[in-house]
């Protein structure tokens, strides 16, 4: 049974390369939902919890985000004295793939890009952003049109892509970037573990199938990857664990033998390390802010 699936929501670009929007607390806008559009996002005003793929974490006043396409997410605000005080609590922009390699194919430079909006797939907190700095940017692109909108929307990419600190938020959407021969082999790994979690995916058959040693491919794949190869298995993992949990009614050991886990207490441990509270405290934090009133299956 379906508990809490993403809305898709259709962004009209047929006369706007990007689109502006802003808008306070509470609001329909504010679901759980995708849409085909990266979205770049600040909150103005008050404190929550961030849903962004299979990531929970909190939210502050000038916290930036930024969300690559199809990937769902949501943010709540923790109950407000006075929520109709709140007449502006997010300031975002969506813009389109498209539209980048238009960008890209007319002026190389901004492929320099390329790489934060592969991560944006996985979503990007830009963790120590100066708050008011952004929001000057985001005013400005709100407050333009034409060309000029344009211009201030691009220096604003240029500005967080020079971040130093981009905190990659979720395993859902997490896809290498080809390049070098080793690196294309790689990817092909990480597609294949993405689609084969459940499957006993031990390093040497990983290592066979990227044509390398099992020393140079554990060598690559954390240099690539970011993570050592098993726990990067235990991430996606977790990652579909999480969607499971939250999109359906199943029993907590019956996600974990689906996933891959050999047993509970293994699949518990590795979720707690990496989620930072019980399968069971997930779910129940999930259902209660993307779908009140839903009764919660342990």
């Amino acid at each position: 049974m379906s508990i809490a699936q993403p809305e898709f929501e259709y962004v009209d670009r047929a006369t706007e390369t990007i689109r502006y929007l802003e808008h306070g607390w509470p609001t329909d806008l504010c679901r759980w939902h995708s849409h085909a559009e990266y979205e770049l996002h600040l909150v103005v005003a008050t404190h929550g919890k961030a849903f962004v793929g299979d990531y929970i974490g909190e939210f502050t006043p000038g916290s930036l985000f930024l969300t690559g396409p199809n990937l769902p997410h949501n943010w709540i605000t923790d109950e407000v004295v006075d929520p109709e005080a709140v007449e502006v609590r997010d300031m975002l922009v969506q813009f389109s793939q498209e539209s980048l390699n238009e960008l890209a194919r007319a002026f190389p430079e901004f492929r320099e890009m390329d790489a934060m909006f592969e991560m944006a797939k996985s979503g990007i907190e830009f963790v120590g952003f100066n708050p008011t700095f952004a929001q000057g940017h985001l005013e400005r692109i709100r407050n333009t049109r034409g060309s000029e909108r344009i211009v201030a929307f691009l220096r604003f990419l240029v500005r967080i892509n020079e971040h130093a600190e981009k905190r990659v938020l979720s395993v859902a959407g997490m896809i290498q970037p080809e390049g070098s021969s080793k690196q294309a082999r790689i990817a092909e790994v990480v597609d294949y573990i993405t689609c084969n979690y459940a499957s006993d995916i031990s390093v040497e058959k990983a290592a066979n199938l990227a044509g390398m040693s099992t020393a140079t491919f554990s060598r690559n794949f954390q240099r690539i990857t970011g993570n050592k190869f098993v726990e990067f298995v235990n991430r996606v993992r977790i990652s579909q664990a999480c969607s499971m949990l939250y999109s359906t009614d199943e029993q907590i050991a019956s996600i974990a033998f689906a996933v891959g886990f050999q047993n509970l207490a293994n699949f518990n441990r590795q979720f707690l390390k990496m989620k930072e509270m019980t399968p069971k405290a997930y779910r129940e934090l999930a259902i209660s802010e993307l779908v009140p009133g839903r009764k919660v299956v342990a």
